[in-house]
């Protein structure tokens, strides 16, 4: 063993062994995990207060750094800020090579090249995340004889899949809270609003339940316009909201429905349309059942409508990130492969599921639920408000 890293390594806070068993399959040697959610991730939770919103400081900006190499975890390094002294000095960072000592992305991106070159072993192909590895840290790195730099950002999303019982915490948490916030707020919705007074305070109730608050998708009225604006309520309004909060990290990503005053029949039933749709695809979500069949049981439901026309169903999954493993469908609104459509599900995999209803009278209606794969079937955090909210 290379003397540099003979010290007792702490325990990761991932499964190395599976990390491992996905870098061999991606013949990859060593890892340089540079966005703000892997990194969150591999450091079992960890991340920087000072950043926690803006990245840019200086003429760079922020940029932290995981360092693994396949087989050996004692000689996992995480470079960060100089301002991160602190919290090494609390214990917060496990690894054991930790090095506060960047500004920006150059002096990180070669802290992190001095670690790669003390590595024993073949330490050539360099797996990096792409989209999150600035041009000029990329072209620091790549510069380097012998460094074969090659995707990992499939291997890393397949390491998050499958949720600890502690992230899955969080994702609960996040859930109801967001949910709650929403109730919340359409207590408060009376006509002479605007979109933007209604996310504004969706804003302070998310905050006040301790999430931060990332986006709020409204619609109202006849309207299937769903950015805040200076549309104002009127009496009879249907309001959709669809809001992503964020607990320690992880998302709460759901969609409830309001109106001011009392919903008529004609609204009863196209909300049960849409809230049909969701069970259905809910009905067959369990561990070992193909991530697909939640598409076709929810595009099933969605044929069988005489609204078919208007609706919009998918699924998909979400954790630290929104549309993450598992990938269920290519005909989503973000694009990539369908890997686990033909694979089974697992206990830990979390998935939204979302339908709408885009009625050219009655405005945007919309549910959209986080279903945790558990037991024999799922649960659903934050499965109130389902019906017409009312002030």
């Amino acid at each position: 063993m290379n003397k540099m890293f003979s010290g007792a390594a702490t325990k990761a806070p991932f499964d190395t062994a599976k990390l491992d068993a996905l870098m061999e399959e991606a013949g990859l040697d060593v890892l340089i995990a540079t966005s703000r959610h892997n990194v969150q991730y591999l450091l079992g939770g960890y991340r920087f207060f000072f950043f926690d919103v803006m990245e840019a400081i200086g003429t760079s900006r922020y940029l932290p750094v995981l360092i693994y190499q396949k087989g050996y975890p004692e000689r996992t390094a995480y470079i960060g800020n100089r301002m991160e002294g602190f919290e090494h000095e609390l214990g917060q960072i496990w690894t054991p090579v930790v090095k506060t000592a960047s500004w920006g992305t150059l002096d990180a991106i070669g802290l992190a090249i001095d670690h790669v070159r003390k590595l024993d072993g073949a330490a050539g192909r360099v797996g990096i995340e792409a989209a999150f590895l600035p041009a000029d840290a990329r072209d620091l790195l790549g510069g380097l004889d012998g460094i074969d730099l090659r995707e990992a950002h499939f291997t890393l999303e397949r390491l998050r899949a499958v949720k600890s019982a502690a992230e899955l915490d969080l994702i609960r948490d996040a859930s109801e809270r967001v949910v709650n916030a929403m109730l919340a707020t359409f207590s408060l919705c009376a006509p002479g609003m605007t979109k933007h007074d209604i996310v504004a305070r969706l804003r302070r109730e998310e905050q006040e339940r301790d999430l931060v608050f990332e986006y709020c998708l409204i619609a109202a009225g006849r309207s299937r316009n769903r950015a805040p604006s200076d549309q104002r309520l009127a009496q009879g309004d249907v309001i959709s909201l669809d809001s992503g909060g964020n607990f320690k990290g992880y998302i709460g990503d759901l969609s409830r429905m309001g109106v001011v005053g009392e919903p008529d029949a004609e609204l009863h039933d196209l909300l049960a349309e849409v809230e049909h749709i969701q069970q259905a695809a809910r009905r067959v979500i369990r561990p070992g059942a193909l991530g697909g069949d939640i598409i076709a049981a929810g595009e099933s439901a969605v044929e069988s409508s005489h609204h078919r026309a208007l609706l919009d169903f998918t699924a998909h999954g979400i954790g630290l990130v929104s549309h993450e493993a598992p990938r269920l469908t290519t005909r989503g609104p973000v694009p990539y492969a369908a890997y686990d459509a033909d694979r089974p599900l697992e206990s830990g995999m979390v998935i939204s599921v979302e339908t709408a209803l885009l009625h050219p009278l009655r405005g945007y209606i919309k549910l959209e639920d986080t279903l945790i794969v558990s037991g024999s079937g799922w649960e659903a955090p934050g499965d109130v408000g389902r019906g017409w909210n009312r002030p």
